[in-house]
């Protein structure tokens, strides 16, 4: 059992930025991919960034590239995504998922959620 807590989120002014945080417990925080994704309300749950186990590899949603940037510290049992030059369009609860496919944009290939983080980017 993997369990994840997200934080950082919070309002912003368009061309603002944040950083989230994801907080895994456990000790097999590498065993897993870790990815971002992001919900409006109404809208299904989509793949935002994923990250492979030793962070080599990443992998990002189009409307995201160039803006935002996924990372992890093993060493913390942390997955971070640094959100710049953001947009109204922007604005979601933000989940941290950890699974198996790390190149996945998926959600059901996603075991583990965390309870996710609002983002509101408005003047």
């Amino acid at each position: 059992q993997v369990q994840l807590v997200e934080s950082g989120g919070g309002l912003v002014q368009p061309g603002g930025s944040l950083r989230l945080s994801c907080a895994a417990s456990g000790r097999t925080f590498s065993n897993y991919c870790m990815g971002w994704f992001r919900q409006a309300p109404g809208k299904e749950r989509e793949f935002v960034a994923g990250i492979s186990r030793s962070g080599g590899s990443t992998y990002y949603a189009n409307f995201v590239k160039g803006r935002f940037t996924i990372s992890r510290d093993n060493a913390k049992n942390t997955v971070y995504l640094q959100m710049n030059s953001l947009k109204a369009e922007d604005t979601a609860v933000y989940y941290c998922g950890a699974g198996p496919y790390c190149s996945s944009t998926k959600s059901y290939h996603y075991d583990y959620w965390g309870q996710g983080t609002q983002i509101t980017v408005s003047s």
